[in-house]
Formats: structure tokens, sequence, C-alpha cells
């Protein structure tokens, strides 16, 4: 399972929010290239690039994302407030890796479906929960589907991912909640990116042991809590 390090963008600076709450920022970084940098110098095989300022309907940061994409060397995915066909499409052409969708993929389930057939292998549905439900919207608000039932629709899609943050550990330097992670990994019927809480190797090996592809960190690696540079199969667990 790889780590991947989050780069997330809002008011066009790298920012670490408290369970996605505007105003909570536990980091500051003026620059989002450079701290793409950062990352890729100490041996990152892989970012995920999250724009916050579009997930809130702010102007978007694609492109420094389209920068970070042509001169970091790495494969990327990027999300954020991404709701139109054009969008995949200009990223996609652009060199990401993998576009992460989520508010608009899960409330219209036909054109989560039309893109995934336009790009497969290539789209990640963010099915980001929060209290046991799908959160939507930045996080701020619960989508009317469950979680089981966006399982059942995504079944025979060809994405290449799930995308699970649990907003209720995001940010709060408890490390995962165990018992949801693997619940979530061992139900869904793609592979499963997880985020949220991961605060030690131990977390890492947890989810690595579920099952997940891979796993977002944040908070916990700006601070130094988590290093995985350092580790014996360094960015791996």
């Amino acid at each position: 399972m790889r780590i991947i390090p989050a780069v997330d963008v809002m008011d066009h600076q790298v920012v670490q929010l408290v369970g996605g709450v505007p105003g909570s920022q536990q980091i500051v970084m003026p620059d989002p290239v450079e701290v793409a940098g950062i990352w890729i110098e100490k041996g990152a095989e892989y970012l995920h690039l999250v724009d916050l300022d579009g997930a809130f309907g702010k102007e978007n940061n694609i492109p420094v994302f389209k920068r970070i994409i042509k001169e970091s060397g790495v494969p990327t995915e990027v999300g954020g407030g991404i709701r139109s066909s054009e969008t995949v499409d200009d990223l996609i052409a652009a060199g990401a890796d993998r576009v992460v969708v989520g508010t608009k993929a899960v409330k219209d389930p036909g054109w989560l479906a039309e893109i995934a057939d336009a790009h497969p292998g290539r789209i990640v549905l963010s099915m980001d929960t929060k209290g046991g439900r799908i959160a939507i919207k930045g996080w701020q608000e619960s989508a009317e589907l469950s979680v089981e039932d966006m399982f059942e629709r995504i079944g025979d899609l060809p994405l290449a991912a799930v995308l699970n943050t649990n907003v209720d550990v995001e940010g709060q330097r408890n490390g995962i909640d165990e018992s949801q992670a693997r619940d979530f990994i061992s139900r869904c019927p793609c592979r499963v990116i997880a985020s949220g809480g991961v605060t030690s190797k131990r977390d890492a090996d947890i989810l690595a042991d579920a099952g997940a592809e891979g796993a977002v960190v944040g908070l916990a690696m700006y601070t130094g809590v988590v290093r995985p540079w350092e580790w014996d199969t360094p960015w791996r667990a």
C-alpha cells in the first residue's frame, strides 16, 4: 500500500483543516508548487491534490495543479469541486493520472457512469463519510443515498478506486477508526484509498492489512508525526 501526501489548497495556499471546517487551519504554506516539490524530494511516488476553493464554490486552483502535474515527475490525482465532464477531460488531457469526483457524482450517478466509461480506470469516486453518511459539498451536507446504496450503483463501473475520507477523525490526531476502515474496505466493490486519521506507521499497517490500495496522509506528515520517508520501505506500508 502506498502512502500519498495530500496537497490541499484553499485561498491559493496549502492548508490542513480539522474535519474540513474552514477557519480551522493547522498548517498554512504559501506555495503549492513548492510544497509538492518537498514531498517529491523526500521520495513520494504519488500526489493527492485537493482544490478546497473549488469544493467551496470559489475560484479554482486548476492552473497551479496543471503546473504541478507538468513539473512534478510523479503521477497525481486531482479532486475538489470537479463537477463537469469538461473539467475531467481537461485535467486528464493535462496529464493527471486520476481525477477525483464527489458531490456531482453522488448526486448524479448517470454522470458518474458516463465519465467512468469515457475514462476507464482514471476516475476515483470520493465517498467521504461523516457520522456514517456520505458527506458532500465540502463535507457541509449529507447525501440522500446511503453508503450501501452507492456501493450497489458503482459495482459495475470501471472506476480506478473509491476514496473514503472519514471526516469524523480527519485532522484530529487521534488515529484512524479501525472498525470503520475495515468495514468500508471489506464492503466496497472497488479498490479503496483511505484517508483521515493516519498518525502512525501502525495506522498505515492496519489499512494495508485491511486491503486499502493507498492512504492519503495530510496533517500528520506536515507536522512530522508521520515520516514515511524514514520507514524500512519508504512510502509503503
